[in-house]
This record gives C-alpha cells, structure tokens and sequence, in this order.
C-alpha cells in the first residue's frame, strides 16, 4: 500500500472564468473527490493539499467592501483552509463508500523574513481584472499587480517553504490510517522570531513547493500534482509540442519553463525525486489513477 501526496490545483476548486461561489466550488471539488477516492479504492494511502487563490482574494474583497482593512493573508490563509477542508473532506467522504477516517489540518510553514521574494511579489492570487481596473485597485489598496495571461491579477511575496511546524502531527496521523487534508493553499506562512517564536507573514507560499517538501518529509511512494493540463510539454504553444512521459530531472533540469505555471511544478517534481528516489507525476485530475500506473501524464523518476 503506497502513500501518495496529491496536490490539488486551482482548478479542482474553481475553473477560471467562473464566480467565486459556493456551489461552483463544490461542484467541482465533487469531481475531484470522485478522482481521488478511485486511488483509495486501489489501494493507496492519501494526504492531499489544496490551492486557494481565490477564496483568499475573496474574503479580502469582501472586508475592504465593509470599510475595513482586509485581515493579513496569513490570516486568510487559515479561514479559507477550513472552508476548502471540509468541502473537500465531506466530498470526499460521500465520495468513498468504505468506511475512512478523515481530518483537516491547518499547517503552519516556516519562511525565511529575509527571503528575496518579499523583495519582489509574483504569486497570483484573488480575482482576475482588466488591465485597467488592476491598476486602479494597485492605486487604491497599495497591490502589486501583474498580467496573468490576458487577464491581471494581484500579486503578492512567495517565499520558498523551510520547516512544516505540524509536519510530526500529519505524520502521527497518517500512521493511524487518517486520509489528512493539510497544507492548503502552500500552508499558512509564518516566520520566527529571535526568541523562537512565531508569527504570520504577508505573502502566499507556492502550494507545489510546499507540497513537494510534505511529500519529502512524509517519505512518501509518490507525489502528484493535478491541473488543467494533461502533461508536462515541451515546445509548448507551438506546432512542434511534445508531452513529456517517463523523463529524469537530469533532463527536465536542461529544458525551459514557464515561471509562472508549469516551472514550479517542474522543479518541486525534480526536488521529490533527488530528494527521496520516489516518482512525482503532473496531468490531469481526471487521469490520476493512470498517472500512478505510467499510462498518463508525466512522471519524474530516478536517473
């Protein structure tokens, strides 16, 4: 029986173009749950992650629309990871029909204050603009706006994650058999203090990194990461694109990717795989199960 980490992309909550609301979001965290109970059925061991993008520039929405300065994001991070938790976990559940032990579980991840990526915001997160009305809100609310395909986005810091302050409570969890919900939305980013404590951060840790370094520290068999995609491409955009199966990060490490999209992917896949000898896989939802059987998607294996 294989322990798989599945991180769910923003797709699995919320297709782009559609309304932020509830019944969008569990329609499609319904779909998801049906892909994911089918590796239970097969005999895998779970722990699965989440984005949450939207819901985050939601509710940030939503207070400023009251008059009221938006609570900080760490904060935000934490109210949007128990809303998604227990869609996805009740959805999840109706989904598997054996009995299962589930739990959602708000993850702390360390970040390093000095990280350059404060220096320089570049996560996505909220809803999407006009060129225009990004500015006018970058004005208004001190954003940091930038283009996200033909559309514009706030964007905030994304520091690389160091330390998971729950990683030994997952663990704990996992051994008992618990399918865990965890690390939602890259965890809620917090940094240490001098006298070793700890404290929340304004910025939105990539949930790939932050997935992969879970699925490391869980010495998990395998790591997937779920999207809109069916594999990683090369020559993408051109009539000369080719998916990538079976492929080493010795070679992933002599191509170029996009920054934005599919190179964190990419990179958190190579780190799971030098860093345990596991393979990571990138491909649909819906091809899940195959992609775990090398009939899908891309996998990243050992050299």
């Amino acid at each position: 029986m294989s322990l798989v980490v599945v991180a769910l992309g923003g797709n699995a909550l919320l297709r782009r173009g559609e309304p932020v609301s509830a019944q969008a979001q569990r329609d499609n965290i319904r779909l998801a749950a049906r892909s994911l109970a089918q590796l239970l059925v097969d005999g895998h061991r779970l722990v699965v992650t989440h984005g949450n993008g939207p819901q985050v520039g939601l509710l940030a929405l939503q207070g400023e629309s009251m008059g009221k300065r938006a609570f900080p994001l760490d904060v935000l991070g934490a109210e949007t990871d128990g809303m998604i938790g227990y869609v996805l976990q009740q959805e999840l559940d109706n989904a598997y029909e054996p009995a299962a032990r589930f739990a959602t579980l708000l993850t702390q991840i360390e970040v390093d204050p000095q990280d350059p990526a404060f220096a320089q915001p570049s996560k996505p997160v909220g809803s999407v603009y006009s060129e225009a009305d990004a500015q006018r809100l970058a004005s208004e609310r001190g954003w940091s706006v930038a283009p996200d395909g033909k559309d514009w986005r706030r964007v905030v810091p994304s520091p690389r994650p160091l330390r998971i302050l729950e990683i030994e409570v997952i663990r704990m969890l996992v051994e008992q058999g618990v399918i865990v919900i965890c690390a939602g939305g890259g965890g809620i980013p917090v940094a240490q203090r001098p006298d070793g404590t700890h404290v929340g951060v304004e910025a939105v840790i990539d949930k790939d990194h932050a997935s992969g370094l879970l699925a490391a520290e869980l010495k998990a068999d395998a790591f997937l990461m779920l999207t809109d995609v069916a594999a990683v491409f090369t020559g993408w955009g051109t009539p000369a694109q080719q998916a990538l199966g079976d492929v080493t990060p010795q070679a992933l490490a002599e191509m170029d990717f996009v920054a934005g999209s599919m190179g964190p992917k990419v990179q958190a896949a190579c780190d799971f795989v030098n860093r345990t000898g596991g393979m990571a896989g990138i491909g649909t939802l819906e091809d899940a199960a195959d992609i775990l059987a090398h009939r899908a998607g891309t996998r990243v294996i050992p050299a």
